[in-house]
């Protein structure tokens, strides 16, 4: 844009109070430098394209254009108003206005310009820029590019720096989105903010110079943190993980007020636990149980995927009989369609012969670390034997954990502490907890599993609708949150044993849980003006994270109103888990949303409920939004992303 502007086309102090006096004060600029021929020609051209559709952009930008034969050369005009101008905005009037001009058949040029300026627009620092120039040169340096954007003036002082891991039980949508937000809300407070995903697919450890230059640390997490001890002896700020997307600001105000004050962590060598680790003090019971929990779930959902999916696919490929195939190892036929649904079927089943000892194993490593491994995994195992099932895996975990942490606090001489960890740890609690889970709580427990597998097999009419309004309500409340794990879990758990209530139940949590983020894609697509730029940039990633099931894509609308649109994503979630269960619909995988509809039992049905409770949510939140009065505080200062159409 070098030639677009220049110091004769910026009013810094624009006093126009309507967009038609704001076009006309800037047109007087361009036409006084030549760039317009006819001043009212122009003006009437400019109104044409305003009547079009608005102008304004989120943030406090008007962007009026058009071509015209009145126009000479491609030029823009920038004005900075006093009071601001309503150019129709969602978010108010603007302050930073640009007046576009283009000669008739210039839609190249026209184009370049909108989109060029949008570029720049996105960048917070040079809308920051803007407001607080001083000279007009200056303006339109910054608007040709030849002065770098520099909304303050550089600081003497390093920059604060914090280093922040963030982690979540499935390690997928929060982790990320945790991470996000803390990075953005350190460059509004000019801090630095370095952040490890500790998700799904791994991770990649914070460099040591960045940890050891570190003055706070921020630890948004819901299972437990790897290698916290690098952290050691720093301010620390230690919260889920929801709070490091829902307010990460006050997160790094608080992390800097610790520093101020030199309150620092202690060593994490401390307490034993992971999960302990993380938390505060004050932390009560049920805190500290649901990270136990979450921390077995985190590490059973592969294991659920994996197992579960190829289990489903071998369905798809063989049919429903392929349980009763022979073992591959003893007969395969490469080129037999059977017998690679067989393959599938059996490892399949293998993975998910590991969810239980799994579920229970790592639910005692969060609570008593590595030496609750072993008692966890054996309890596990013993409760697939005595077919005590999910419940029975829950159960055994807490045992190990709340065992291996009693023995952990007998004094020991310190001759024996050497084999604490390899042998006497664990053969102790290994046979406390076979123990309990053989001769005291397995079959009380096998038998509360039958009877709710028997209560989900008899599932039908009135009840049936009933259940699936409870797991739609809890897979939409928290979206991802314990509340909703709890309503997956226990339909994964009914995997592992499966009929047709169990098939029922799995079906209608999935259905459920796509629903919030398929619900908030579809309102920013129709009502894209009670939304803000951002959100509506969310809104197209939600279209594909809701079809994919993945209940966090509606997390960044929930954070921004959660009073509107979490009630909204869980009435959408009670009708499509109600319609689920009442229309009878099945399904074997646990995961995929609408990439696995081949395996769903009544798939037409099942695509009808997502749509229906997706269209109530949607139709719901508008409303809600649409009643909200509008406040000129809900302003918010942040630069467009979209460009406005030509």
């Amino acid at each position: 844009m070098s030639e677009l502007i220049t110091a004769e086309l910026v009013d810094l102090g624009l006093s126009a109070e309507t967009k038609e006096a704001a076009a006309r004060s800037l047109a007087e600029r361009m036409a006084a430098v030549g760039r317009v021929t006819d001043l009212e020609g122009f003006l009437a051209d400019v109104a044409a394209r305003e009547a079009q559709m608005p102008t304004g952009l989120d943030g406090g930008i008007g962007i009026p254009h058009c071509r015209s034969a009145h126009v000479t050369e491609p030029t823009l005009a920038f004005g900075r108003s006093t009071s601001g101008v309503d150019f129709g905005a969602p978010d108010g009037p603007a302050d930073l206005i640009f007046l576009i001009a283009a000669p008739t058949g210039g839609d190249a040029d026209h184009l370049t310009i909108l989109s060029s300026l949008a570029r720049h627009l996105m960048d917070e620092t040079f809308t920051g820029a803007l407001r607080s120039a001083t000279e007009p040169e200056q303006a339109a340096a910054l608007i040709r590019g030849d002065e770098p954007a520099s909304a303050e003036p550089p600081s003497a002082e390093p920059p604060f720096r914090i280093v922040a891991v963030t982690s979540c039980p499935t390690g997928i949508a929060h982790t990320y989105m945790a991470a996000e937000s803390l990075e953005k809300a350190g460059r509004a407070a000019d801090v630095v903010v370095n952040v490890e995903t500790q998700g799904s697919a791994g991770f990649k450890r914070l460099d040591p110079q960045l940890v050891a230059e570190a003055d706070g640390v921020i630890l948004a997490h819901d299972v437990e943190i790897r290698d916290k001890e690098r952290f050691a002896g720093k301010p620390t700020v230690d919260v889920g993980v929801k709070a490091g997307i829902n307010r990460p600001a006050e997160l790094i105000a608080e992390v800097r007020e610790k520093a101020e004050r030199g309150d620092v962590s202690a060593p994490a060598r401390t307490v034993t636990a992971p999960m302990d680790k993380g938390s505060d003090a004050a932390d009560g019971f049920g805190t500290r149980l649901r990270k136990w929990l979450m921390t077995g779930v985190s590490y059973m959902v592969p294991f659920v995927a994996a197992g579960g999916l190829l289990i489903a696919l071998a369905f798809a490929i063989g049919g429903y009989t392929i349980d009763k195939a022979p073992s591959v190892a003893e007969h395969f036929a490469w080129t037999g369609a059977t017998s690679w649904a067989a393959l599938f079927f059996q490892v399949g089943g293998v993975a998910f012969g590991f969810l239980v000892p799994v579920l229970a194993g790592f639910i005692a490593y969060g609570m008593a670390d590595r030496p609750g491994l072993v008692p966890g995994f054996v309890g596990g195992a013993i409760a697939l034997t005595v077919d005590a099932g999910f419940l029975g895996g829950l159960i055994a975990g807490l045992l190990a954990g709340a065992v291996v942490r009693a023995v952990q606090r007998v004094r020991i001489p310190a001759v024996l502490r050497g084999i604490m960890p390899v042998v006497v740890i664990p053969l102790l609690s290994s046979a406390v907890v076979g123990f309990l889970m053989f001769l005291v709580v397995g079959k009380p427990v096998a038998t509360l599993q039958e009877a709710l597998t028997d209560w989900l097999s008899g599932l039908s009419g009135a009840n049936a609708v009933v259940l699936g309004v409870v797991l739609g309500l809890m897979m939409c409340f928290d979206l991802g949150g314990p509340l909703n794990k709890v309503a997956y879990a226990f339909a994964v758990g009914g995997l592992a044993h499966p009929n047709e209530g169990s098939l029922k139940v799995m079906a209608a949590v999935m259905a459920a849980g796509m629903v919030p983020p398929l619900a908030m894609a579809l309102a920013t697509t129709v009502r894209g003006r009670l939304f803000t730029t951002t959100e509506r940039e969310n809104g197209k990633a939600a279209w594909v994270l809701g079809a994919s099931f993945i209940t966090e894509g509606a997390i960044p609308f929930a954070a921004a109103d959660p009073l509107r649109v979490i009630p909204s994503a869980m009435a959408g979630g009670a009708v499509t888990g109600a319609l689920s269960m009442a229309f009878g619909c099945s399904l074997r995988a646990p995961h995929g949303g609408i990439f696995v509809v081949p395996l769903i039992g009544r798939p037409l049905l099942y695509l009808l409920a997502v749509a229906a409770g997706t269209a109530v949510a949607a139709a719901l939140v508008i409303l809600l939004k649409s009643l909200r009065e509008k406040s000129p505080a809900a302003r918010q200062p942040a630069a467009s992303k979209a460009t406005v159409a030509a």
